[in-house]
């Protein structure tokens, strides 16, 4: 089998009559899961003012829906093998709508953490789109239509800064949310008239034991890295933590291994093109994410600094704009590539994109017009990844298999942005300069993390040469008949 993208013969429904209509109405659902994850970003300074708390307590505003949305991820995609990707798909949206609901309402630290969880839960909206539209759509149109899904992620990140900071700089901060529900809203009507369900299921039990397990592990993860900053890296809360996610993490691999339904099925996991296509995922998680911390505090800093251009939230939020564009553009670009050389090619061209753009903003930082080109060429790069990555995942794995496969590798590429915020944050806490005497982040600290970001993209591109060009076939006919008979039919 080519790792080019493609649809077996008789995996799923047959094609809808209006293809795009589902690309459209999954894009934009993406766009309003990604929009989410940016709407709190303007008034995270704000936060201890507004729900009357400590700034370290609010920072969990934002550290609840990092861990809710790393442990539904996995789970949520197991599921939508399982019982229908669009039906997850819908509860998703569910859970998105009703947490923006209750952030919208929310006055006080507990009921904002609880909508940001509920809306956490929601992200794994991507990798079930991507799903469906492996399982419904025709095959000449799957590598345009999944690289637009895969890059809404982005799109409606860079698009949704600008407008966040709009309307908090303008209105109440809680029309924020309420826009989010109504979007939510909007993407859960459209899906239940457009989107149909896929007759791909692989059935069996659901794995309690083993999506507890991986949830700890996650959680106990992400706490040590996103909070060891602030615990201090060498406390016993954050070794503690560290230590116990690797105890978990290891336990829970060998129960799934020995497990007869697992949450995840690690001997694909194994596969050369679904391992090496996962690595990279984490190498790109991790560059791409350098850029979003970096940018807008060299646009926000102070002119006196000599360095800093002195700029607005809301001015940061457009000079990032047009990297969504550019990503949107790239992703059909994207698809040309992959339909004539294969998606691996297309992942190590947008890798060495990325880091050109890294290269080119350590030599290029003083002007707005440098941040605005380097994000559009960090944003081509991403464009083409984003792209590239479902095809090799999913030109890997069953059919019935393809939920549960993408969510893991947006998994992947979460812990890359979380392990780049971990890392970020220690160089620019080291790299410092006195200013009026308060330290702030040097100019070498930030050149430091763009070279990082060029070196992790730059491995994304090494650990790409790993992938096969072709999928091994199945190694036995028992295999294959295993693989057709856990494709059933709609109950």
């Amino acid at each position: 089998m080519s790792d080019a993208l493609t649809r077996p013969a008789g995996a799923g429904t047959s094609a809808p009559p209006k293809p795009n209509a589902v690309v459209a109405v999954l894009a934009l659902a993406g766009i309003v899961v990604s929009l989410m994850q940016t709407l709190v970003i303007p008034i995270v300074p704000e936060l201890p003012t507004l729900l009357h708390a400590s700034a370290s307590n609010t920072a969990w505003a934002v550290t609840a829906t990092l861990l809710a949305a790393a442990v539904a991820t996995p789970v949520v995609g197991r599921l939508g093998d399982m019982i229908g990707k669009r039906r997850m798909l819908l509860v998703s949206i569910v859970l998105l709508v009703s947490g923006s609901v209750v952030c919208a309402l929310a006055d006080s630290l507990v009921p904002m953490i609880t909508g940001r969880t509920l809306q956490g839960l929601a992200a794994a909206v991507v990798p079930l789109g991507i799903s469906i539209m492996r399982d419904a759509l025709p095959a000449d149109r799957l590598a345009g239509s999944t690289a637009l899904m895969s890059a809404s992620l982005g799109v409606g990140g860079a698009l949704g800064l600008p407008a966040a900071a709009f309307v908090a700089d303008k209105w109440d901060w809680h029309i924020l949310f309420w826009t989010s529900a109504a979007l939510g809203a909007v993407a859960l009507v459209t899906v239940l008239l457009i989107v149909p369900e896929s007759t791909v299921r692989t059935g069996g039990r659901f794995d309690l034991v083993g999506s507890l397990g991986l949830s700890a592990g996650l959680v106990s993860l992400l706490l040590a890295v996103s909070k060891g900053g602030d615990w201090g890296w060498t406390s016993g809360t954050t070794l503690g933590l560290g230590a116990a996610a690797v105890v978990i993490l290891a336990g829970w691999g060998l129960y799934e291994l020995r497990a007869e339904h697992p949450l995840v099925d690690l001997r694909t996991t194994a596969r050369p093109q679904v391992l090496f296509t996962n690595l990279a995922s984490v190498a790109l998680g991790f560059s791409m994410f350098a850029m979003s911390l970096v940018l807008p505090q060299l646009l926000q800093l102070p002119t006196r600094t000599g360095y800093g251009l002195g700029r607005s939230m809301l001015t940061v939020g457009l000079v990032l704009a047009p990297q969504g564009l550019v990503m949107m553009a790239m992703s059909a670009a994207s698809a040309a590539v992959t339909k004539a050389k294969g998606p691996k090619v297309t992942l190590m061209i947008g890798a060495l994109i990325v880091a050109a753009g890294y290269g080119l903003n350590i030599i290029l930082m003083s002007e707005v017009w440098h941040l605005i080109l380097v994000s559009c060429v960090i944003g081509a790069g991403v464009g083409f990844t984003y792209g590239a990555l479902p095809a090799l995942i999913m030109g890997a794995v069953d059919p019935s298999q393809t939920g549960a496969a993408n969510s893991l590798n947006t998994l992947m590429r979460s812990l890359g942005t979380s392990f780049a915020s971990a890392l970020a944050g220690v160089i620019l806490a080291q790299m410092t300069t006195d200013f009026g005497g308060h330290a702030l982040p040097s100019e070498n600290g930030f050149k430091a993390v763009m070279a990082i970001g060029a070196g992790a993209a730059l491995l994304a591109f090494l650990v790409a040469t790993f992938i096969p060009r072709r999928q091994p076939a199945a190694s036995t006919a028992a295999e294959a008949d295993q693989q057709t008979a856990a494709v059933t039919t709609k109950a």
